[in-house]
């Protein structure tokens, strides 16, 4: 394949807004294209590096294989690996627990997958996860391992039908993109089916290339290179978070992306300037700057406790091209050379690093973090419980289940659990959430097995519109409370109010049956690891001192005042519902959270929370042990003793 300096600046100008827009600069608020960018010159580059071969009956895919190995694989597990030890010593138990679980979706090229069930990519605590740029890179080897084997399988049906395929697949791909974008935002952003159209635009400029010539036009060429150069700026410079996306507003890097692969040939304008040298020079690192500007991003966010100034940002992002060279030529230069290392070797070392990279995330994620183990009451609830409501219900599970029995969760994202009630937003499917709470509502109260059912989800968000602080907006941003008997009624707090009654008097009309109401918690309205120094972790005979000095501890709390007006509307509320159910066991841990001044953040010298609102282990486990205590009150619960 002939060199095409062009394609390396058409890189450059692809990761320096991704690292630029990571680091928050609003002049480029649309730099994620830049992913967009790289999936048009993959589709391109891998397609006219097969066909060629195929043409002349040499392809063959274990040399396929071998080659993407070289290329991805050992930048990659470097960095990876150089983020070991500043995890180890800045990450708090969550958070490394969630970095080990990236490091077995990153080592198993599932790490879209996971970030796809995570918060999202725009979200505020992705800015903290070290690993969460990957994601591109499992879209483009998941292509790797599909389209090879497309082509193997379709190449003697000839061009004709190939193509044919390819732009049914391709129309198929872009659809699910523009319905995703707008229905279930984050799947479409993460997600091959959803991302492929993006990756066939450069396979579509291969096949042309390969079975003709560049226009002939230099005025044509040079036109057409110019509006492709300026639909990539635009992208860049127009789009944000909330351009929805992948939707037809991505065919605009893309098929510029198209336009420059096609047109941008010697003597244009964009290909001169493309082909400076030193736009060239990035290019050539530029796998190696987008692999190292998020760890070093995220790092310095939880090392700083999110208070990162403008000039070191943009010294992190110099550094970041900085490392990106050195690994470039001491690591991915060396690799590429069979010369230097054989495939035995290659394929030896990649399997290994796999291996010790899902080892090493599977002991982060299967201990927590590292965490210690907290103490448990001498007792344990023996009855078939369900957890249902929000992710707030699912963030106490694991801690249930330590206490309880059998823990059933019920919970989804984002979802009231209420009879008839419908939350959605840009994330959920109008009916899916009313659907699955009032079938998990239906099933607890006709279903023998189930004796008591503990109902969780968050407070004043879902009902005033409003986040706390301001914090989290994408969670309320477009979202609506809908009551699906009666959806007329657009009162949000008047529905919480006629449903949370109907729910209860439905649940209670079994007098076998047992319910718990959890009262939300006080939102925190910070990211928790603002209030975090160090964490107490001890293994291999190493410790790791906890502490919290003042500026910490005021940081991460909030008046009581403030939460107080804050829940005003929605206590009314639930005080109304206490007078009417006696046999409800309503549990508020406001007293575990808050004193006489303060709602606080950090308690025993240990964090309550793992972002603005949900709980930190320690957190759960305070608030399970108060239902815990509330239901040893009822005679009817059978408390047995832990032995």
């Amino acid at each position: 394949m002939k060199y095409r300096s062009e394609i390396d600046g058409l890189r450059a100008l692809a990761v320096l807004p991704v690292i630029l827009f990571h680091a928050g600069f609003e002049w480029f608020s649309g730099g994620f294209v830049g992913v967009d960018v790289f999936f048009v010159i993959s589709g391109y580059l891998i397609t006219t590096i097969i066909i060629s071969e195929m043409a002349e009956d040499k392809f063959s895919i274990v040399n396929f294989y071998e080659r993407r190995a070289r290329r991805i694989l050992p930048a990659l597990f470097f960095v990876m690996a150089a983020c070991l030890p500043f995890a180890w010593l800045w990450l708090t138990p969550n958070d490394l627990k969630d970095f080990g679980q990236s490091l077995i979706a990153v080592a198993t090229f599932s790490s879209n997958i996971l970030f796809w069930f995570e918060r999202g990519y725009f979200a505020t605590a992705a800015e903290l996860k070290p690993l969460l740029h990957t994601w591109s890179l499992a879209v483009e080897e998941q292509y790797y391992i599909l389209f090879p084997i497309f082509l193997m399988l379709t190449w003697r049906l000839g061009l004709k039908w190939i193509l044919i395929l390819l732009s049914i697949v391709f129309f198929i791909s872009l659809g699910i993109a523009q319905w995703g974008a707008y229905n279930s935002p984050s799947g479409a952003f993460f997600l091959l089916p959803t991302r492929g159209w993006e990756l066939l635009v450069g396979v579509f400029a291969a096949f042309y290339l390969k079975y003709n010539t560049h226009l002939k036009s230099h005025s044509l060429n040079q036109a057409l290179s110019l509006i492709g150069f300026c639909m990539i700026v635009y992208s860049i410079v127009a789009f944000d978070e909330k351009t929805p996306f992948p939707s037809l507003y991505a065919l605009v890097p893309t098929i510029g992306t198209g336009l420059l692969i096609l047109c941008a040939v010697p003597k244009t304008f964009i290909h001169k300037l493309l082909s400076l040298k030193f736009i060239v020079g990035i290019g050539l690192f530029s796998y190696s700057a987008y692999l190292w500007h998020q760890p070093l991003l995220a790092f310095a966010r939880h090392r700083l406790l999110g208070d990162v100034s403008d000039l070191i940002l943009l010294a992190l992002c110099i550094a970041s091209l900085a490392m990106a060279w050195f690994s470039w030529r001491f690591v991915e230069k060396p690799f590429r050379s069979k010369g230097i290392f054989s495939r035995k070797f290659i394929f030896t070392g990649a399997i290994t690093s796999i291996i010790i990279f899902t080892l090493i995330g599977s002991l982060a994620h299967q201990t927590k973090g590292f965490q210690k183990t907290f103490e448990h009451s001498n007792y344990h609830i023996d009855v078939n419980t369900m957890v249902l409501g929000d992710s707030h219900a699912a963030n106490l599970v694991t801690s249930l289940q330590s206490i309880m029995t059998t823990v059933e969760d019920f919970s989804s994202g984002g979802c009231i659990p209420l009879l008839n009630v419908d939350r959605f937003d840009s994330r959920f499917i109008q009916g899916a959430c009313a659907q699955k709470m009032t079938k998990a509502l239906n099933e607890f109260v006709s279903d023998d097995s189930f004796e008591l059912i503990i109902l969780s989800h968050m407070g004043p968000v879902y009902f005033d519109q409003t986040a706390f602080k301001g914090k989290d907006l994408a969670r309320v941003t477009g979202a609506d409370v809908v009551d699906i008997d009666n959806p007329s009624n657009k009162n949000r707090w008047n529905i919480f109010e006629n449903k949370l009654v109907e729910t209860l008097q439905y649940l209670t009309s079994n007098p076998k049956k047992k319910v718990v109401y959890l009262i939300d918690w006080p939102e925190l309205g910070i990211e928790s690891n603002r209030c975090i120094h160090k964490i107490e972790r001890e293994i291999g005979g190493l410790t790791f001192a906890t502490f919290y000095d003042q500026s910490a501890l005021e940081r991460c709390r909030i008046p009581l005042k403030e939460y107080d007006e804050r829940s005003k509307k929605y206590r009314e509320i639930i005080k109304g519902a206490e007078l009417l159910f006696d046999e409800v066991v309503f549990v508020d841990p406001k007293t575990i959270f808050c004193d006489e001044f303060f709602c606080l953040g950090i308690r025993n010298d240990e964090a309550l929370y793992r972002d603005v609102d949900h709980l930190s282990a320690y957190g759960a486990h305070l608030v399970s042990e108060l239902i815990l205590q509330e239901l040893d009150k009822i005679e009817e619960i059978d408390m047995k003793p832990i032995k």
